[in-house]
Formats: structure tokens, sequence, C-alpha cells
């Protein structure tokens, strides 16, 4: 089986809905993922960046609609990881696949990129 999935985001559109809507990010992210973005220069990149890995997955795995807590990114930079829970974790299995990710931002844009890879494909 295989599955890509790509997603792009205005930093600032993300900046604006969390200011406006402060309750939001606990509904977007993981304690987690607040935890390692509040410990970052500028925390909107990092979470923008994983708003993106989110929609992503989403598309990868076939989902329907996005359940952001269902999909955890974990730590960052080259060690980055997804956590699947609920339905995208059902899903991820139903399919025999796991999913990797790769993770960007510049000062403006964030973007994420997510591909399946067969569940015990040792060269992915």
């Amino acid at each position: 089986m295989a599955g890509v999935g790509i997603d792009l985001l205005e930093i600032s559109r993300l900046q604006r809905a969390l200011r406006r809507r402060p309750r939001l990010a606990g509904r977007l992210f993981c304690e987690g993922e607040r935890a390692y973005a509040a410990g970052r220069a500028r925390p909107a990149q990092h979470l923008a960046a994983r708003f993106c890995a989110k929609e992503a997955v989403t598309k990868a795995l076939g989902l329907d609609v996005l359940v952001p807590r269902e999909i955890e990114i974990v730590g960052g930079g080259e060690d980055v990881e997804i956590a699947l829970h609920g339905s995208a974790a059902d899903r991820a299995q139903q399919l025999g696949v796991r999913v990797q990710v790769s993770l960007t931002h510049s000062r403006s844009i964030a973007g994420a990129v997510a591909v399946l890879a067969e569940e015990g494909d040792a060269d992915s």
C-alpha cells in the first residue's frame, strides 16, 4: 500500500486563529506538541508544521475527517515521529502501514509530507 499526503499553511493564519480562540490549541494539539513548541523561539512555526503533518497524515491514510488529537507529532528535527490514536491508528493497522513524516517551515510558511510505508519494510 502506497500513500502520500502534503499540506502547507501560512503561519500567521494559525497565529491569528490561536489568538482569537485561546482554547483552540488544546483541541488541535496534544500536550507534548504544545510543550515542544512552547520551548522554541517561535512557537507558532512549530505548531503550524505539526498541524500540516496532521493534515498530511490524514490525506495519506485516506481518512475523511481530520481528528487532530488522534495524530500526535512526537519530537522534532530529524527525530520526529508519529503516534497514531483512535481511528487513525485503526486505519493504519487496517492498511498494514506505518507513517513517516517530514516537517519544514520558513518565517511565513509551514509544511509537511507524510508517506505510508508497509509495516515491516526495513528500507523505509
